[in-house]
């Protein structure tokens, strides 16, 4: 039975629940954005209260990134051995825990201590999302099912801004109140998410898996693997070096945009109205590289060409951000955040649909251990990067680099990942 048949023969009723789970994981997605962007967007304020250097600030995305790290691979087993529709709660409750106690810090070591236990357990959310997309979408239609989770992550940073920016009043402290509210909403989720799993439908995630057990969606067998198998195929070393890309990107304009904008003369308000038009743009490219990818496909394209296709596309809008080190204040420089933004979000669906084809049985262990190494890195860049800007007054080298690293992660792409013997078109 082909996968399109599959979901044809579904109920109308079951294909409606089907896109109300993803729905929830856009929210689950914008819940996880918004309480990491709170900090970033109101790094101006914490710096200045608690009077921390760059290199004490990229010390926090450090202790979040190291800890998101060993939780990636910690919650990425276990989703693989329990039922997403328990764990998936768990782990949002618990970040959402940690962002509304950061509110009530009162020193450098308390924060630090919630941003190491925030990051551990927003790791959670993707082992759990992706193994869900799994389960319950069709080759054909994952990849748009992963852009509207990815998009999630654009609208949280889009709307963080606009809650910091009514929230923040000239009052010292008024940065605490955001980190309550956006960890607050998290209870909400949890409720809906269990309602939505309840009853019969939910049990879907602990025993369907919408392609068919002995195909991956990608064309190629998947008859149980073992998991050292899979770790050792050249199709995910190929998936180390695209991970690692592309978060060093995204990572370095989540982290350092507000402070990079300050350094070129942009006050607090200019700033957060750049960061939504920048989330805005994100969140337009993911969305447009799931429907293009679909179409590609759909007019003859083999499904990794799609993918590599719309990846390259959108390695390539980022890549404008070269231009930023020469570059001053001003609409040339807002036009080339933009299209980075445009490009950055997009890359992401594409991967995910990457890491789909390697292995259901072990799809949890494979987001996670990709996970771990893609935070790794950044993790450690970060405090490295505070260092630098203190030392050379100067965000713009970060900035570049950033913006060539999507073009690392085509490259290997194109020239690492083994050629298919026979590719199952429409798998995207």
């Amino acid at each position: 039975m082909g996968n399109g048949d599959l979901m044809t023969e579904e109920p109308e009723r079951s294909q409606l629940w089907i896109w109300w789970v993803c729905g929830l994981l856009l929210l689950a997605s914008t819940i996880n954005y918004m309480d990491r962007q709170t900090l970033s967007n109101t790094a101006v304020r914490i710096k200045s209260e608690m009077n921390l250097n760059n290199e004490q600030y990229g010390s926090l995305e450090t202790a979040f990134g190291l800890a998101f790290a060993v939780g990636a691979s910690v919650f990425g087993f276990i989703a693989d051995k329990t039922s997403v529709r328990w764990l998936y709660p768990a782990v949002l409750l618990l970040w959402s825990a940690m962002g509304f106690q950061t509110g009530f810090v009162g020193t450098y070591r308390d924060l630090l201590a919630c941003r190491l236990l925030l990051g551990f357990f927003e790791a959670g959310h993707w082992p759990c999302a992706l193994k869900t997309t799994q389960r319950l979408l069709p080759a054909d239609r994952r990849t748009l099912g992963n852009s509207v989770l990815q998009s999630g992550t654009a609208i949280g940073a889009m709307v963080t801004p606009l809650i910091i920016r009514a929230m923040l009043t000239e009052k010292a402290g008024s940065w605490r109140l955001p980190f309550q509210i956006v960890g607050a909403i998290g209870v909400v989720w949890a409720a809906m998410w269990l309602m939505t799993m309840s009853g019969a439908n939910g049990r879907k995630l602990d025993s369907e898996v919408a392609d068919s057990p002995k195909t991956n969606g990608g064309g190629s067998s998947d008859l149980a693997p073992s998991f050292l198998s899979v770790i050792c195929s050249l199709k995910y070393f190929t998936l180390i070096i695209v991970v690692i890309a592309i978060n060093l990107c995204w990572h370095q304009f989540r982290v350092w945009m507000q402070l990079f904008l300050t350094s070129r003369g942009y006050d607090e308000t200019q700033c957060l109205d750049i960061n939504f038009l920048f989330n805005l743009m994100t969140d337009v490219g993911c969305i447009s590289a799931g429907v293009i990818t679909a179409m590609l496909s759909r007019y003859g394209a083999t499904a990794h060409r799609a993918r590599c296709w719309v990846f390259g596309g959108c390695a390539l809008l980022v890549a404008s951000g070269g231009l930023i080190p020469w570059l001053d204040k001003g609409p040339m420089l807002i036009a080339v955040i933009l299209t980075v933004g445009l490009g950055a979000l997009g890359l992401f669906p594409c991967y995910y649909a990457f890491t789909q084809e390697l292995s259901v049985s072990h799809q949890g262990k494979v987001t996670g251990t990709l996970g771990t190494i893609a935070w790794i890195f950044p993790s450690l860049w970060h405090k490295e990067f505070g260092r630098w800007v203190d030392v050379h007054k100067s965000y713009d080298v970060g900035m570049f680099l950033a913006s060539l690293m999507p073009l690392v992660a085509f490259a290997a792409l194109m020239l690492v990942w083994p050629a298919e013997k026979a590719e199952t078109r429409h798998a995207d």
